[in-house]
């Protein structure tokens, strides 16, 4: 378990700023109460495996006690980087990117299991969407009661969606809390 370098600090960075724009502040800043300090501390990003781990400072340095091949996970795993070296975001940082969204898309209860079986979410499965969302933007799936169910990358653009047929595709599917599920955890 390292920080993450200069590098790898920017691919993480770039991928929640697509999908929480400015708030990516809060996620950084955030602070914790965790651990025997008084003083609050904050979260910091950890590079274990490949994997990208969201956790407290006082978390961290609790860690630092166990042999890194005994260490499995350290708070939450927000990514991992492929064997190609790209960086993807994994359905566990839902609840970090569900809180600092930038842009949501509610589903229709009905469309809500097509959805967490994997499918794009298209025009007639939309309850209602952000403004000003951009073809491209990272958008944060909610049921209709404002549950986080998953996210995805929209395809096309707020007025886009206007004009389009009930069969076109709204947002691309890319995670969600179905997975979960199906491969059990």
């Amino acid at each position: 378990m390292r920080p993450l370098d200069e590098k790898e600090t920017s691919a993480v960075f770039e991928k929640l700023f697509k999908f929480v724009g400015n708030n990516l502040k809060n996620i950084v800043e955030n602070p914790s109460h965790e651990g025997p300090d008084s003083n609050p501390g904050r979260y910091c990003f950890r590079l274990h495996k490949n994997k990208i781990f969201y956790a407290s400072e006082s978390l961290v340095k609790r860690a630092t006690n166990v042999a890194r091949p005994n260490l499995v996970s350290l708070g939450t795993c927000i990514g991992k980087y492929t064997h190609g070296g790209s960086f993807h975001l994994t359905v566990q940082a839902l609840n970090l990117l569900a809180a600092n969204a930038k842009h949501k898309v509610w589903l229709k209860p009905q469309s809500e299991m097509s959805f967490l079986y994997g499918n794009h979410v298209l025009k007639g499965a939309l309850g209602k969407l952000s403004e000003n969302i951009a073809a491209g933007d990272g958008v944060v799936v909610f049921s209709m009661a404002d549950v986080p169910l998953g996210f995805g990358v929209a395809a096309k653009s707020t007025l886009d969606c206007r004009k389009l047929d009930p069969n076109g595709i709204v947002v691309l599917h890319q995670a969600d809390v179905g997975r979960v599920l199906e491969d059990g955890g």
